[in-house]
């Protein structure tokens, strides 16, 4: 099973607030999140979807892409909404699950492919993000492998605990999924992109180089 998880949208990407005001913070958490269900859907290879959320926005998308909601009413973050959602994978009979972040817009398709492709019949694959710190993506196989502990650090207990399980472990580098938009940095990367995705066309809208506050002259 797939599972993306999204947390309450209105309150998303704080870090930016120096850049951006809250409605546009809110129009980029949108933004994002559609263009990462719209690349799921895209992938023909994909299985089973489920978009872990108690954001209305976000449960409305997944009805639109005809994706399952499971209901994340607590609220309790990112990794308390993957670990409730893995035991419901486990309770189902699921044998794997891939998690993917609602905030990297650069996702695609070819690149899932490759994760699915790589994976281990047991074990894990990992997508570290650009600088090598956070976890963007992550397989499992069987589906409670390890626990997932998100945050701005994820990626070495990740792997540090993929490998205790005695199990491979497949790391795998992918500029697209690599991605995230927490910086004010991240988002002229994301506007200097090729692509005309959701979000790209938002923050080029923006024409954040005008703006005093990060340009850097």
């Amino acid at each position: 099973m797939i599972l993306v998880p999204v947390k309450n949208l209105a309150n998303a990407k704080q870090r930016l607030s120096t850049v951006l005001n809250p409605e546009e913070r809110l129009a980029l958490a949108h933004a994002m999140c559609e263009d990462v269900l719209q690349e799921l859907e895209r992938w023909r290879g994909r299985f089973h979807v489920a978009v872990v959320t108690g954001d209305p926005f976000a449960r409305d998308l997944a009805v639109r892409f005809d994706f399952e909601v499971i209901a994340d009413a607590a609220n309790p973050g990112e990794t308390g909404a993957i670990e409730m959602a893995t035991a419901e994978c486990r309770r189902r009979g699921a044998d794997r699950t891939l998690v993917v972040p609602a905030d990297i817009p650069l996702i695609d398709s070819s690149e899932l492919q490759k994760i699915v492709d790589s994976a281990p019949p047991g074990g894990a694959v990992l997508v570290p993000d650009a600088a090598g710190r956070g976890t963007n993506a992550a397989l499992r196989a069987p589906a409670d492998l390890f626990p997932l502990r998100f945050g701005n650090d994820s990626f070495l207990p990740h792997l540090a605990a993929a490998k205790a399980t005695g199990k491979p472990c497949v790391v795998l580098e992918l500029p697209g999924i690599a991605l995230d938009v927490d910086r004010p940095e991240d988002l002229k990367e994301l506007a200097a992109a090729k692509g005309e995705r959701l979000s790209q066309r938002l923050v080029r809208s923006w024409n954040l180089d005008c703006r005093e506050r990060i340009c850097h002259e």
